[in-house]
């Protein structure tokens, strides 16, 4: 009988939802206090995962939900920025 591999499980930022790792974006902080988006998963630093929904996006902004995961204040430029990178700049 074949071994169940455990299929890791994060929770989206903004629904607060647990969903599979991989139907997740991940938002980095690197080592030097940037931030961005990790399609990959593999870029260095802490991570904070959110859905592929700008939706999800918006309610983690409102909530400063990537504020208390980074422990940062997060100008509203990368916000922005990571809305574009979503794919949802006319999205409302």
């Amino acid at each position: 009988m074949p071994k169940m591999r455990k299929i890791p499980q994060r929770q989206c930022v903004g629904c607060r939802e647990m969903k599979n790792k991989k139907d997740l974006i991940r938002v980095v902080k690197s080592p030097e206090g940037e931030i961005s988006l990790d399609f990959g998963g593999k870029k260095p630093g802490r991570g904070a995962y959110v859905c592929h929904s700008v939706e999800c996006l918006k309610r983690a902004r409102k909530a400063k939900a990537l504020e208390r995961a980074f422990e940062i204040p997060i100008p509203g430029e990368v916000y922005d920025a990571l809305e574009r990178e979503m794919g949802g700049d006319d999205a409302g």
